[in-house]
Order: C-alpha cells, then structure tokens, then sequence
C-alpha cells in the first residue's frame, strides 16, 4: 500500500524518485507539527495553579491601603486621583509657593518653585534664549502649553519693570569747571537724538530698517526678510502673525511703521515647475507636484476657480494663494 501510493504521487506530479521521496518527508514532518498541539494537550494535563495565597496577599495589601488613605483623609486621595493636566489646570496648595518675580530674569528653579514643572520651565528658558522677551504680563500665555489657570495663579506676581530707562550720561548734573581765574561754564554737550522712525514700505525694507523698530534685533530682522522672500511680498499686515518669534511689541511696532505699499511678485502656474512652486510659502512639495501633475493631464489653469479640483489644496490655501499667482 505505502509502496503504492509513492507511486502513485511521482506519476501524479511528474516526480523523480528523490523528490518523491522528500516530497514525503516534508509532508510527514509537516503533519507532525500540525498534529503535536493535540497529542500534548492530550497527554499533559493542564494544571491549575493555587492562587490562593497570592490573592490574600493581594487583598491585604488593598486593606491595608485603605487605612492609610483613611488616616489621610480627602484631600490626599483626591490629589491621587488627579492626573498630571488636572494638576495644572486646577493649581492646588502643594504647586508651589507664590512671589513676585520678573519672567525675564527668573531661573528655571524660580518657575519650579512657583509650580511650574521642569519641562514647562525649560521651554521658557529656550524662548528666552533665542531673544524671546515678555513685554506684558499677557506674553507668558503665548508659550506653547502654559495652563490657563496657573497663569491666572500667577498673574497678580508678575513684576514687569519699565522697558524704557533713563539714559545714563557721564554725569547727571552740569559739570562745572572750577578755577580761580575764571567763570564757572557749565558742559552743554548732549547726546546725538536717535532718527524718528517714519513708516516705511515693508516689501522693500531691509534688515537695518527693521533693527531700529522695538522688539526687533538682527536675527528676528533676517528671519522676516526672509519669510517675505519665499513669501513673495505681503499682501496683508494680518500675514505678521504667521511670522515666528514676533511677540507683542514687535507685532504692535510692525503693524505702526511697516506698511504694505508695493505688489508682490506673482508665479505663473502654468509655467512653473514644481521646484520652483514648492519654493513659495504657502506650497508644500507635494501639493507642487500634484499641481504640476494636474496641469499636465487637463491642460493649462485658467483662474483661481481651477484650483478647485485639487484634492490637495483646500478652500483656505486657495485663497491665500491667489494674490501670488498668474494665469
């Protein structure tokens, strides 16, 4: 019989008689480890083990907790129970001692005294050290994550000394020269007054025009020249928001000086590869080559309305594109 059926599965399949042969030998290997789960199970008898002992323990390790939860009353078991956000967003006696302080001078040891954790602490430091500066006591909620209700804890502490100081000359009162030949001259030598800022056109202003507004050093100059570079020109002072690093001074000081006189250069879609689409502000890469992908397949855009079957620009994109571009 077995002699029969080797034959029978080398003609079938057209075999050698070795490849019969381990054609076999898998197949029986592979019925084995198929069958082996059932043949344990029936063999060895699974075995319960007595918890018993363990579960007791475990239980008098509950009542045991219970009495101290007990002896420490609501307050405590309360405070177990909350989560670290509702620690922040509900500031209770133990975050911290309250004190004035000036959020541009504190340390990070300073914000952890005051309640706030390590890694909120270090994330002002980071702001600070990148020229980041509170000018009003409403800055501090514009770092990312601040809790609303400790920053009403600690609003009332916030010590923020004028940003304007007196000038410090050489002397403060006239200097007098005393001799016994002559009349006292009083020194009348003052210092040179600082140019009045007058509005300029902010398409075409450069980092230098920039660095005399408040809030605005070289680094925070360069990096709005920049953003109206890959931008293309403003259209809006609204866009200043989009700007990052701009706090409030800043933001109040462009919307004054910096005015949107001249257009802005404009991209021509039809033309425009998707390198050179990508390099706008507005524009992922992606969403270039799908533009440029689109174009090649349905012809030439238009107006702004062809935009519309995109998937990949939105209502919103669309029409903050559209001062940007050329048909």
């Amino acid at each position: 019989m077995p002699r029969n059926v080797f034959t029978l599965i080398r003609d079938y399949f057209g075999l050698s008689h070795k490849e019969a042969t381990g054609f076999l030998v898998v197949l029986l290997i592979t019925s084995l480890f198929l069958v082996s789960p059932l043949l344990y199970r029936y063999f060895v008898p699974d075995t319960v083990p007595d918890t018993s002992a363990a579960d007791q323990r475990r239980l008098d390790s509950l009542v045991a907790l219970m009495k101290i939860e007990k002896v420490a009353g609501p307050y405590d078991r309360e405070e177990s129970e909350k989560t670290i956000a509702e620690r922040y967003n509900e500031p209770s006696r133990s975050s911290g001692r309250l004190f004035p302080f000036n959020p541009n001078t504190a340390t990070v040891a300073k914000w952890q005294a005051l309640g706030l954790p390590p890694w909120l602490a270090q994330r002002i430091e980071r702001y600070r050290s990148k020229g980041g500066q509170f000018r009003k006591k409403e800055d501090l909620r514009k770092i990312y994550d601040f809790p609303p209700a400790l920053y009403e804890r600690l609003e009332p502490y916030i010590q923020l000394p004028e940003q304007t100081a007196t000038p410090v000359y050489a002397s403060r009162t006239p200097t007098v020269e005393r001799s016994f030949d002559r009349t006292p001259e009083v020194s009348t030598t003052r210092p040179a007054a600082k140019p009045a800022l007058v509005p300029f056109d902010i398409n075409t202003a450069d980092t230098t025009e920039l660095k005399l507004l408040k809030g605005i050093g070289s680094k925070l100059a360069a990096r709005i020249v920049k953003f109206r570079d890959a931008l293309g020109g403003f259209v809006s002072e609204e866009q200043y928001r989009d700007i990052f690093g701009l706090d409030s001074l800043a933001l109040e000081e462009m919307h004054r000086y910096a005015q949107v006189k001249s257009s802005v250069q404009k991209l021509n879609i039809n033309t425009a590869t998707a390198e050179e689409l990508d390099k706008h502000m507005y524009i992922s890469f992606r969403q270039a080559q799908v533009i440029v992908n689109y174009r090649n397949q349905h012809g030439l855009f238009a107006s702004l309305e062809s935009l519309k079957p995109i998937r990949v620009l939105d209502a919103k994109t669309i029409e903050k594109l559209g001062p940007y571009l050329a048909f």
